[in-house]
């Protein structure tokens, strides 16, 4: 047997079901009974589940049979007669878009791009469950919306930006390689599919694995030296997100103090910033058909692409300075009630105003993308699967928030005397 074959077979055995299956129900997931014929016991059945939205949802769409990743199955929208299997269902290849099967009690948590609904799950250990659950959401917006601009207002700008460049470098590769690869997800059933945003999504690399691998030690290796810090003495998808973060910042990391340089003193930095990243994001749109992965694409450059302009704005104006090298390493400042004070006040009045901005730019960029593009903007959802419409509007409306977090969100800073 070839080398090519082997790889091949042990591929096919990590794309096995079964294996994700068994190891939720050796963490105490798994799905529910089937449906007795008396709906009276149904509904008592399901009744527990109805107060916690990780685990409302809905039966599965009907199965189709197996097609190759390139197929029209791996289309996003679905058939008219709405017998297309989503990706992860059944063959486990692109999402569903049909209508939803009948609704159970209690409110369904969806995907509001897709129209999607998880299914319901027996879960037997809570914490263990809840752990997960809370792991999920630090690779999502809501984490990152958080923690980028902590860092950035209250912490150190250096290191804030530094880890916006990482992470947008190791996102992008990870979601392009993703269309590259087109491993699908798990097929459900067997799999029990708790979290429905991202199931249009092929699987291979696990973009939050690399987040989470990316993130913290990037943060370990640009602190080093610089702060004093006192300190006393399963799935393959996860495992090959880790190993390729791993990869990626062994060859780009001795790049981030060039980049950030360049970003911020370089005489054209914003023209070949907003360049460089709308020509990666048009690129990553025409690696495969449409899916969530590619708005997540763009929103990724278009909010590096965002930062990295502001910090340029900042530095010329000489808002934020960096401690000069030979201040270094930084001691932490004792905490007080009026530095407390001021931080909770700064991540306050910034993310106030960064929420509203990002709110005022989305009513904006989706009927002008579709007006400009000849798009009927009636249905937003079908009209966000055109990539006339949805590169525009991640990119701008992130690229504004970005701008926000590194200039604008200062200067109100500066002004008000709580920088």
């Amino acid at each position: 047997m070839s080398l090519r074959q082997r790889l091949a077979q042990l591929a096919g055995r990590l794309q096995d079901p079964q294996k994700v299956a068994r190891f939720q129900r050796l963490c105490g997931v798994e799905a529910p009974p089937r449906r007795s014929a008396d709906p009276r016991e149904d509904e008592k059945a399901e009744a527990p589940l109805a107060g916690d939205p990780c685990l409302r949802g809905r039966q599965p769409g009907a199965p189709g049979g197996p097609q190759p990743p390139g197929s029209d199955r791996n289309q996003c929208p679905a058939k008219p007669d709405g017998g297309g299997a989503p990706n992860g269902v059944r063959n486990g290849l692109a999402a569903e878009l049909g209508p939803a099967s009948p609704r159970r009690a209690g409110a369904l948590r969806r995907n509001s791009l897709t129209g999607e609904e998880g299914q319901l799950a027996r879960v037997s250990n809570w914490p263990l469950y809840y752990l997960f659950c809370f792991g999920a959401e630090l690779g999502n917006e809501l984490f990152y919306i958080l923690f980028f601009p902590f860092w950035i207002w209250n912490l150190d700008p250096l290191v804030g930006r530094r880890l916006v460049v990482i992470w947008v470098l190791v996102m992008y590769l990870g979601q392009c390689t993703k269309d590259i690869i087109r491993w699908p997800r798990p097929a459900s059933p067997p799999v029990v599919k708790l979290e429905v945003f991202y199931n249009s999504e092929y699987s291979m690399p696990s973009t939050h694995a690399m987040s989470g691998t990316a993130i913290p030690i990037s943060m370990v290796l640009l602190t080093y030296g610089r702060w004093q810090v006192r300190v006393p003495a399963p799935r393959s998808d996860i495992i090959a997100g880790f190993l390729y973060t791993i990869l990626i910042l062994a060859v780009f990391y001795p790049f981030v103090d060039l980049i950030d340089n360049f970003n911020q003193t370089h005489k054209y930095a914003p023209l070949i910033i907003i360049g460089l990243h709308l020509a990666l994001g048009i690129f990553s749109f025409t690696l495969d058909t449409w899916s969530t992965s590619r708005g997540d694409t763009a929103e990724i450059l278009g909010s590096g692409a965002g930062i990295a302009c502001g910090s340029h704005v900042t530095y010329k104006m000489g808002l934020v300075l960096d401690p000069s090298l030979d201040t270094l390493p930084l001691a932490g400042s004792p905490i007080t009630m009026t530095l407390f004070g001021k931080a909770i006040l700064r991540i306050l009045i910034g993310m106030v105003f960064v929420l509203v901005v990002r709110d005022i730019m989305k009513k904006i960029t989706i009927p002008l993308a579709c007006k400009i593009s000849n798009i009927p903007c009636d249905d937003i959802r079908k009209a966000r699967q055109h990539m006339e419409v949805e590169l525009p509007y991640r990119y701008i409306t992130y690229g504004m928030v970005g701008f926000s977090i590194t200039f604008f969100v200062p200067y109100i800073f500066f002004f008000i005397g709580i920088s």
